[in-house]
């Protein structure tokens, strides 16, 4: 990621009145970039209303205010863009997504969630083997996307006999769109040697039929059973599916990722990623502790410093995060997420089901306390008010330990959580990290989910609102690919409550926050989570200049229009990731505009199981 905004001068140019030198300074004063006619969203309390901002030529922001004011600072090489009245503002940080995940995705072939019945399946499988013809007899087929209830009639159940049916003795396995399941033929159980002996593994489930033997279907942390021994993509091609997709991103608006699931592999592709100057945006790797590991702090601090040290010169990342899996998903009929009270019935009465908890309040408070008294911060993935209370009491037993209140501890997602906790979260310092394009009333929050925890529970979904009240820090994540990267409808989610797709409202009158405070939250609040809002987050003199221009201006326009905003020009540390009206633009745009505008499934058991992936995503 170069650094200045003076190698990207003809893309801005593109975008450009064209400079004029009418007052200028000497060329040591004079900035690199100019954008006035902005109404600049500076995320700061200064009431003073800005419309121009100066890029200097170090990357930085050089100065903020009228345009008339910033004339000064026009040379003969500076570029001005006309905003035409767009909102210019800090890029948007992402606190919690999967973008390798989305890249490894985009190179195989997608069921996209189809509600299928058996036959229908093998036809499509036997066209993706067809197509992959070359790699007969004993390439791996993988298919992502599939629906884990969606084989017809209702009730069918997968069994890797169907998929052993198909034409062709290459081990085949199915990734649940949920990325908490995993189909996989006999041959690729061979291949694992998972018999009916296997053992669950610690946060998993190896599904076994009424004759004790493997159906072929692994849940969570039973899936690497038969996914480690799938070979990994050809690194040239992964990489290049990479660049897309950070170009895509760019193209969003996004110019800081925290890539929510990391481990040795993911790290070496954004090493190359690197070395070959095809990183735009900063990068905080969360790397995973596994289940097992949790339970060694001193083991799982060694294996992060260890990862951090090897690739501690690789500029672009940042490290000094953790993250650990709590428990799984909420929804119907996987209902993994721990709860504190029972899930119901289909009739509303209660079960024995408390869902699974990973990890212990105890086992997490030691492990915090290590990492944190090392300096690392905690990203816990938490769904379920069980998990999330789980994550808190872990954070109050670090801090009594290690009294650093300092390191922003994280608790992401937050689906359900009871109000009693509420108050924790800026009690303890702790960050939470919501995805609230997912708060809207819907098939997943309603069909999916209302009947099994009743309306009392319900309403406490993404309680945003209530946590603002009480002083929490909000910060903003996207979890993509589990949900398709739509950040402005995002955003604009996190105001109505509804989206671009909601059928209704979701308690917006409780917890649906203002237009300023979700702009703040997936910018200088998220900044705050990846401790970094001494240099982002914020449009101000000396920070640096990543910024993102939009087509429209999102502060006034209608809460509905915000979903459509385009960026026009996003930059990272003062040099041009992404220019609209650039060929490379203007085709990453295409990319975002298709993806919005997709297909989306319109019945519960044609989409169920969409969200909160592990990719390993979640």
């Amino acid at each position: 990621m170069a650094a200045g905004a003076a190698g990207a001068a003809g893309a801005v140019g593109a975008l450009g009145t064209g400079g004029t030198a009418a007052a200028s300074p000497a060329r040591r004063r004079s900035a690199a970039l100019v954008v006035h006619n902005a109404r600049v969203f500076t995320g700061t309390s200064d009431p003073a209303r800005a419309e121009a901002v100066a890029v200097g030529r170090d990357g930085r922001i050089l100065a903020v205010g009228a345009g008339r004011a910033l004339r000064r600072f026009i040379g003969r090489d500076t570029e001005v863009v006309d905003a035409r009245g767009g909102t210019l503002m800090s890029g948007v940080h992402d606190g919690h997504a999967h973008p390798m995940g989305a890249a490894n995705r985009s190179l195989r072939p997608s069921l996209a969630g189809a509600e299928q019945t058996v036959e229908e399946l093998q036809k499509t499988l036997t066209g993706f083997l067809a197509d992959s013809a070359d790699q007969e007899p004993d390439g791996w087929l993988v298919v992502e996307d599939w629906n884990p209830i969606g084989l017809l009639p209702r009730g069918t159940a997968p069994h890797h006999s169907m998929l052993d049916a198909l034409p062709t003795r290459r081990p085949i396995v199915l990734r649940g769109g949920d990325g908490h399941n995993l189909w996989a033929s006999q041959r690729a159980l061979d291949i694992a040697k998972v018999t009916a002996s296997t053992p669950d593994p610690p946060g998993g489930e190896i599904v076994k039929g009424r004759d004790g033997k493997p159906t072929g279907v692994l849940k969570d942390d039973a899936q690497p059973l038969v996914s480690r021994h799938i070979p990994e993509p050809d690194a040239t091609r992964l990489a290049q599916a990479a660049e897309k997709i950070f170009a895509e991103a760019a193209a969003s608006g996004i110019t800081t990722f925290m890539e929510a699931v990391v481990d040795r592999s993911t790290l070496k592709v954004y090493q190359r990623l690197a070395e070959s100057g095809r990183l735009p945006q900063r990068i905080v790797p969360a790397l995973r502790i596994d289940t097992e590991l949790t339970k060694d702090p001193a083991a799982a601090l060694a294996y992060a410093n260890g990862l951090r040290a090897d690739f501690k010169g690789v500029r672009e990342l940042r490290f000094g995060t953790v993250k650990v899996f709590l428990d799984g998903v909420i929804e119907y009929p996987a209902q993994t997420a721990a709860l504190l009270e029972p899930y119901l019935d289909e009739d509303g009465r209660p079960t024995d089901n408390r869902g699974d908890l990973y990890v212990t309040a105890a086992d997490y408070g030691r492990l915090t306390a290590a990492f944190n008294a090392a300096g690392w911060q905690m990203h816990a993935h938490a769904i379920g008010d069980r998990a999330v209370r789980t994550s808190l009491d872990g954070y109050a037993y670090a801090l009594r330990a290690t009294g650093r209140r300092d390191l922003r501890n994280t608790t992401a997602h937050l689906q359900l959580a009871d109000p009693a906790d509420l108050p924790r979260f800026a009690a303890l310092g702790v960050v939470a990290c919501m995805q609230l394009q997912w708060a809207a009333r819907d098939i997943w929050t309603v069909d999916a989910l209302l009947p099994y925890i009743g309306a009392a529970r319900h309403r406490w979904l993404y309680p945003a609102r209530s946590l603002q009240k009480r002083r929490a820090v909000l910060a903003g994540g996207s979890d993509w690919p589990v949900d398709p990267l739509q950040v402005w409808n995002q955003i604009r989610t996190a105001i109505d409550r509804q989206g671009a797709d909601g059928e209704g409202d979701l308690y917006r009158a409780e917890e649906g926050i203002s237009r300023t405070s979700s702009l703040l939250m997936h910018t200088l609040g998220t900044a705050r989570q990846l401790r970094s809002d001494h240099l982002t987050g914020t449009v101000e003199r000396g920070k640096e200049a990543d910024l993102v221009l939009l087509d429209r201006d999102v502060t006034r326009c209608p809460v509905a229009d915000i979903s459509s905003a385009e960026v026009r020009l996003t930059l990272v540390g003062g040099t041009v990731v992404h220019d609209a009206q650039s060929s490379a633009g203007r085709a990453a745009a295409a990319r975002v505009t298709r993806a919005a505008a997709g297909p989306r499934p319109t019945s519960y058991a044609s989409v169920h199981g969409g969200r909160h992936a592990s990719c390993g995503c979640g």
